[in-house]
């Protein structure tokens, strides 16, 4: 009997701004971006993506601007490099009222907001959508974000890991153990809405917080969604491999890829945790066409709209380094900084110039960009998941809704010939959906520790 294929998981990548990935098609005649303040451009790829039995829409954000490149945002101002930019997690609601099963990974940095309030934020989030909520953690690595909100100075890299594990440990403590299953009877009857006895008081004093209160909500189809992390650094690994339950990374190739994959499985295993409790996304932009000949000459198109230095601004804020001080032919002094560590060391590497960069970013991103008719981006695609060791992608959008109305309707139907991708959306939560195996998060999470066990408390 042959073994059942590994079916692909699928977000849809998107930023509450006009450019996010791929810099400068928001001038392409047929792209919608420009309308990303609008309620209809979002409840419209809701449904979208929905048709398509996307798993989700990832959500990517920043607190702060891109200015390094040049010393200031002209280039950033100019293009809309993720600037204007909008609050994330707004048009969840509204999104989640047009659909039943998309869910929704929203990028949230630990800096932002205190744990006591950012708890409810999510658990009210995880209500209202009916358990579709995933957060994306990031700990940030732009310095005008903290310049902006306090006056001071990033963090040093690894600093900034301390902080989000305990972070996270406050946010179990409300999420898993304030309040038990049991405590909400809505009883009229008895006057009981929630009995008190079955409600706990979180006190914790660590090195960065100080809590001493109720979760503020009840428990939500979740408790704790579901938790998305992007960190390569050895340090990043670390994490996720202790907290993440969805992993995205960058690979050139499938052979990166594949080495990412066993890094971080082998750090859950070393949190005691099982390998396949994590779920790696990389991602990727596709370009689909009937034929060949029609994909190429879309992606022709598409690069008549693109702004490779817009991409070159982006990528000067992901490594710290101003490329805008070097020559196209220049040796560039990559040195480990306080950014994204992976994405330096990748560049230092390969002794990319201003020139190679400005090449691989033809397209004003950076993600490998498949381009072909549906059989052969569903035999790369296929490659990523057999080779690569991935479970899916994070597909980036080039032109709105065109990328993604495209994937779904010319890739989509070759994936489920071939058995890679599902014909109907699964039952439950997204982290049921995900993993088939429940609401919650298992047992063998960190979690675990924070949730009660025992009699209820008694005044």
């Amino acid at each position: 009997m042959a073994a059942q294929k590994k079916q692909i998981l699928l977000n849809a990548f998107n930023m509450a701004c006009v450019g996010h990935i791929n810099h400068g098609l928001w001038t392409h005649p047929r792209d919608r971006s420009s309308a990303y303040n609008t309620l209809g451009y979002w409840t419209d790829q809701a449904k979208l993506l929905e048709r398509g039995l996307f798993d989700g829409l990832f959500i990517a954000d920043i607190i702060g601007v891109y200015d390094v490149y040049g010393d200031g945002i002209d280039v950033t101002a100019r293009e809309a490099v993720q600037l204007p930019v909008n609050d994330p997690t707004v048009m969840i609601t509204a999104m989640a009222a047009v659909t039943e099963h998309l869910g929704f990974g929203v990028t949230i940095n630990v800096h932002q907001e205190a744990p006591y309030t950012f708890a409810r934020r999510l658990s009210t989030l995880d209500h209202l959508t009916g358990g579709r909520i995933g957060w994306n953690i990031v700990t940030g690595y732009l310095d005008s974000a903290h310049r902006a909100q306090s006056g001071g100075t990033l963090p040093a890299h690894d600093r900034r890991y301390d902080y989000a594990d305990e972070y996270l440990e406050v946010l179990y403590r409300l999420w898993e153990g304030s309040w038990d299953d049991a405590a909400v009877r809505r009883d009229r009857a008895a006057r009981v809405f929630s009995d008190p006895a079955h409600i706990r008081k979180v006190a914790h004093r660590g090195e960065f917080f100080a809590v001493d209160g109720y979760h503020l909500s009840e428990p939500s189809p979740q408790r704790t969604p579901v938790l998305y992390q992007a960190g390569a650094s050895g340090r990043g690994r670390a994490f996720a491999g202790r907290h993440a339950e969805c992993v995205f990374i960058s690979a050139r190739d499938t052979a990166t890829a594949r080495e990412s994959v066993r890094a971080i499985r082998a750090e859950a295993v070393a949190a005691g945790r099982n390998p396949d409790d994590v779920k790696v996304f990389v991602g990727l932009a596709v370009i689909p066409g009937r034929t060949r000949a029609e994909a190429e000459a879309k992606r022709d198109e598409y690069l008549s709209y693109a702004s490779p230095e817009a991409g070159l601004a982006h990528f000067s804020a992901s490594t710290g380094i101003d490329f805008a001080r070097y020559g196209l032919d220049e040796a560039i002094p990559y040195a480990p900084g306080n950014a994204i560590q992976s994405a330096t060391a990748a560049a230092a590497r390969r002794g990319l110039t201003k020139r190679d960069l400005l090449a691989e970013l033809q397209l004003g991103g950076r993600y490998p960009v498949l381009t072909g008719d549906a059989v052969a981006i569903a035999d790369e695609l296929q490659a990523w998941i057999e080779e690569g060791e991935v479970d899916g992608f994070n597909l980036s959008r080039i032109v709105v809704p065109e990328s993604f109305s495209d994937f779904i309707d010319l890739v989509i139907p070759e994936l489920q010939d071939r058995g890679l991708y599902k014909t109907a959306y699964a039952k439950g939560s997204l982290r049921a959906k995900l993993f088939g195996q429940g609401d919650r998060l298992p047992a063998r999470h960190p979690a675990e520790a924070h949730r009660h066990r025992g009699a209820p408390q008694r005044s």
